[in-house]
């Protein structure tokens, strides 16, 4: 008879292996990490970039990739931010590390009008201090902690406040064409996300700044995703299926599709076969 340890522990085995799985099937698809990579782990503190970077030295140890790991955390000087969690949870980890101290927190309030949300800002300035950041340390890629469900919401965000069909790519290149941005997590749910990190007892760190602010959009889709899936169970995974299902043929993006071009070859072959 099983006790309830043995089967936490059995369900702690089982949720490792499913994210495992997840990470493997996103890196054969899209090439996420290859031979010869050293990667920035962006860490934050919170769920997802714990679990990513753990996901990610599970990859280093048993894959037959050879590539260096990096975690990197941006201490913006928030008020109360616990600066002494990080250093000791990566230095008893034994993995190479970086702290960078740089006060975007004031900058943000200062600049982010009353009532306004500060994401925006807070992640054009947070990008460009990492970016500058894997410069300095050799990396060629940085691995950001954004999990399936950041993309799905991701993609109604743009479709209902910016009119286009765009979401969070598994990877791509930056405008400058230096860094090269992956997404290690993006076929991993966030619920078995949440549960193992749950389970594994990271040190949490809130983000108190953008965390802080209710009514952001982003939280009214991640709620309109949810009473979808309550209602009809497995529609996000259909809607998650349908973003790796695109025809281009039968959307109306002439930069995707020359519909021009279509008609040229329909007279053509008439007259083909006609001769």
């Amino acid at each position: 008879m099983k006790t309830p340890q043995n089967q936490l522990k059995l369900e702690h085995k089982n949720l490792a292996k499913k994210l495992h799985r997840a990470v493997h099937e996103a890196n054969n698809e899209y090439h996420i990490i290859e031979e010869g990579d050293r990667i920035m782990v962006c860490l934050s503190g919170g769920k997802d970039s714990y679990t990513m970077l753990d996901l990610l030295l599970y990859v280093k140890e048993h894959a037959q990739i050879n590539f260096e790991i990096v975690a990197v955390n941006l201490d913006q000087k928030q008020p109360g931010f616990p600066a002494h969690i990080l250093p000791a949870y990566l230095k008893n980890l034994g993995v190479e590390y970086k702290i960078i101290t740089k006060d975007t927190y004031s900058i943000v309030m200062d600049k982010t009008p009353e009532g306004a949300t500060m994401c925006s800002l807070c992640s054009r300035l947070r990008r460009g201090t990492l970016y500058s950041a894997a410069d300095e340390l050799g990396c060629n890629k940085l691995a950001l902690g954004h999990h399936r469900e950041d993309m799905i919401e991701t993609l109604f965000l743009n479709m209902f406040f910016g009119g286009r069909l765009e979401t969070m790519p598994p990877k791509y290149r930056t405008d400058s064409g230096k860094h090269v941005v992956i997404r290690p997590l993006a076929f991993c749910k966030e619920k078995d996300i949440e549960k193992y990190a749950e389970l594994q007892n990271y040190p949490i760190i809130p983000c108190n700044l953008c965390g802080s602010q209710d009514g952001m959009q982003r939280q009214v889709i991640k709620q309109m995703l949810l009473d979808w899936d309550e209602k009809d169970p497995g529609r996000v995974d259909k809607i998650f299926k349908s973003m790796r299902n695109i025809s281009p043929s039968h959307m109306l993006d002439t930069n995707l599709f020359d519909f021009e071009e279509l008609e040229s070859n329909i007279i053509s072959d008439s007259l083909q076969a006609k001769q």
